[in-house]
């Protein structure tokens, strides 16, 4: 992890406002007494939220003082998790992922968009409106090249739609977020390629042979009967179903029959055929 440092030029006082000042006394609450500094990182969060996207070095100190901490120790924490801003940010911070996934798919493409929209890496736009940066996976690689802006995240970028997308960020304009090209969460970007038969679906399924064979219903299969019968597992009762379908019988009854069937065939270790050793030596003698 490269060095992070607080900005070189910072805000003379912090001060929660109210809200948020009822906000942390509900967070400290959670914890025990004496254990409040456990909420240092969510006050944190909540004050780089206040600030406008980052974190300045006197609300470090509020934070400190509010949860009775050394001020190295919240410095320590704020240094350390890169989701806190040490610099000031864009209204729009555009969080770029630059990792294998993204970059095989065209980020690199999509820096040089930020830079001709934007300006360098970590520089704040003149109207305050935007600033960039790139990261590490965000996790959204089916859906590569992707970038977190905000809160949000916009997926299946090209140069072409994320141009767009900063130019109506930057105007106020409404934006869609998620996929840009109309992708169903994960799904194939053009669309299903399996399972794609309506038959499978429906109550009635006709395999290559032309015999038409009913789909256990999963819904209904393990339902009781009745109010003093345990429901079952409704995929073991389906199966169980089908079974009987195939082979005319109970699957039940034949568990049955074979746990009788070994229980007859089972020696007898009871009674007058059961062997005990002499006592003491717990061998047999062979000549018994």
């Amino acid at each position: 992890m490269s060095v992070r440092r607080l900005a070189a030029v910072q805000p003379e006082s912090f001060a929660f406002t109210a809200e948020n000042e009822a906000w942390i006394d509900r967070q400290i609450a959670k914890y025990p007494e004496g254990r409040q500094a456990s909420a240092v990182v969510p006050l944190l969060w909540k004050a780089q939220e206040q600030a406008g996207g980052w974190l300045p070095e006197p609300a470090i100190r509020a934070v400190a003082e509010r949860l009775g901490m050394a001020r190295i120790r919240v410095l320590e924490i704020a240094t350390f998790y890169t989701m806190f801003n040490l610099e000031p940010v864009g209204r729009h911070f555009v969080q770029l992922c630059g990792t294998t996934h993204c970059m095989m798919r065209g980020s690199e493409e999509l820096k040089d968009v930020c830079r001709q929209k934007i300006g360098p890496e970590r520089h704040v736009s003149a109207d305050g409106a935007l600033s960039w940066l790139e990261v590490e996976c965000l996790g959204a690689c089916a859906n590569a090249p992707m970038a977190q802006i905000n809160y949000d995240y916009y997926e299946d970028l090209t140069p072409d739609n994320f141009g767009a997308l900063l130019d109506d960020l930057r105007a106020g304009r409404p934006v869609k977020t998620g996929s840009q090209i109309g992708r169903q969460c994960s799904a194939p970007a053009l669309g299903p390629t399996s399972l794609t038969d309506p038959a499978l679906y429906t109550r009635k399924s006709v395999p290559a042979g032309g015999v038409s064979t009913e789909v256990p219903d999963l819904q209904e299969a393990g339902r009781p009967r009745s109010a003093t019968e345990t429901p079952g597992d409704p995929l073991a009762a389906a199966s169980a179903r089908e079974e009987k379908a195939i082979n005319g019988k109970d699957t039940r009854e034949e568990r049955e029959e074979v746990a009788a069937a070994a229980q007859a065939s089972s020696p007898d270790v009871t009674g007058s055929n059961r062997e005990v050793p002499k006592t003491g030596t717990g061998v047999r003698n062979p000549e018994e």
